[in-house]
């Protein structure tokens, strides 16, 4: 994450042992890796939680990433986050990260919720978690993102 911060894309790629593109040094891309770092900081236990490169198998597509936005909280929440490359969309890679972060939580005995937030005008977004389960349960304004609607399924 910090050779992305530092537009080393080189370094970033040999670190993460596949060729990472521009978009993973994308102001939007960035300010993810500079809040990761932040909470690896405080926290170096959240690790296993949060961002992680995304590769399509078998192809080894380089296709974006996703992760949590930490390890679950008290009450056994945990909230989760992808991104797809331009080039990349609508294939079904944004529904296969949401199936593989829901899977996980699934799996993992101290998670009881899944959250995702997204914004009212994200159509592909509130798309691609239909089918999941997912009920609105309230809304939050994001200072990075403004208003996002708050959907959460038991699992």
């Amino acid at each position: 994450m910090t050779a992305l911060l530092n537009d080393d894309l080189a370094q970033a790629s040999a670190e993460a042992g596949v060729a990472l593109t521009e978009y993973f040094v994308t102001d939007t891309a960035k300010w993810v890796w500079q809040y990761r770092v932040n909470q690896l900081t405080s926290d170096p236990g959240c690790a296993g939680w949060l961002t992680q490169i995304v590769v399509a198998e078998p192809e080894g597509a380089v296709v974006g990433y996703a992760g949590f936005h930490g390890p679950p909280d008290e009450a056994g929440m945990v909230e989760l986050g992808y991104s797809v490359a331009p080039v990349y969309r609508r294939q079904g890679y944004a529904r296969a990260m949401l199936t593989e972060l829901v899977h996980r939580s699934v799996v993992e005995a101290g998670v009881r919720t899944v959250r995702v937030t997204i914004s009212p005008d994200n159509a592909p977004s509130l798309a691609t978690i239909s089918g999941f389960g997912f009920v609105e349960v309230g809304e939050q304004w994001d200072e990075e993102d403004g208003l996002e609607t708050i959907f959460e399924v038991p699992v």
